[in-house]
């Protein structure tokens, strides 16, 4: 049997009886880290692999992190965060409620990073912050909030260059080698499943941050999840996406403007939509 035929079983046997789509990911992503399972479990080719995957879901529930990516850091690309806190939280103040999407949360760092940043600019209270992610171990590690105090160096680094207002330490207490972030910046956020790949929009949402997300989707992935979040967003809502990621060549190019083209932050325009249907 050829190799994309087998990788296309393989899928296919994946998706049918655990729900997960990995078809639209990046080909030659998905497939060093295919190559690499069948390295790590000893496993001769693909075929084996799905074997073992449908006959064990333990199995399968511990190759999920692997197969999908959870490289994360709180404040990650502190200019992102300090461009969305002059140039977006201003607006955003103009609101008397507001919901967030941050899609593919992985462990939640970024999670936490936005709910310090509302709360510095006095808008946590009103504010709704929906969680999502497809590896439930994320999840878990994203609801519980405990990190390495290592990971604590590069929090502080990234906070202070994204334009944070106390000390770090004011959001965590430590205990030995871990550091637990407050209970009350998960007051407002809600963990929850969700696959971009096959699952709809849940809620209409003013923000919507997911980055570093669709760096491993194909094209026609990525124009699914635009899709989505095109239809997700309020008028006048925001997207942020990661610094590799871009709306440019994408079907709703001509949907959004550009708040900050170079940290990738943009803004639904529904009035372009309006004009393309005049111009049809």
């Amino acid at each position: 049997m050829n190799d994309a035929l087998a990788r296309k079983l393989l899928l296919q046997g994946i998706y049918e009886k655990y729900g997960y789509d990995f078809s639209g990911y990046n080909e030659s992503s998905f497939t060093r880290r295919i190559e690499g399972l069948l390295t790590k479990y000893g496993l001769p080719d693909e075929l084996e692999l799905m074997a073992r995957i449908l006959r064990d879901p333990r199995f399968f529930a511990e190759l999920v992190p692997q197969l999908t990516v959870s490289t994360t850091e709180l404040f990650r690309d502190p200019s992102f965060f300090l461009s969305f806190r002059e140039k977006v939280v201003p607006m955003l103040k103009t609101y008397p409620a507001l919901n967030f999407w941050i899609a593919g949360c992985s462990t939640g760092e970024e999670v936490y990073s936005l709910a310090i940043l509302l709360q510095e600019e006095g808008l946590y209270e009103r504010s709704l912050i929906y969680a999502t992610d497809i590896n439930h171990n994320s999840l878990k590690t994203a609801s519980e909030g405990i990190y390495s105090v290592e990971s604590m160096r590069a929090f502080a680094k990234n906070y202070t260059a994204a334009g944070g207002k106390e000390s770090p330490s004011e959001y965590y207490t430590a205990d030995y080698n871990l550091a637990r972030f407050r209970s009350s910046l998960r007051d407002h956020v809600v963990f929850s499943d969700h696959n971009l790949a096959t699952d709809e929009s849940f809620l209409e949402h003013n923000v919507i941050f997911c980055r570093n997300v669709m760096i491993y989707f194909n094209r026609e992935l990525q124009g699914r999840v635009f899709d989505l979040f095109y239809n997700s967003l309020s008028d006048r809502g925001f997207l942020g996406l990661g610094s590799k990621e871009t709306l440019r060549f994408s079907q709703h190019n001509e949907s959004f403007d550009e708040i900050d083209a170079g940290q990738r932050i943009y803004q639904k325009n529904p009035m372009q939509v309006a004009k393309k249907i005049r111009k049809v």
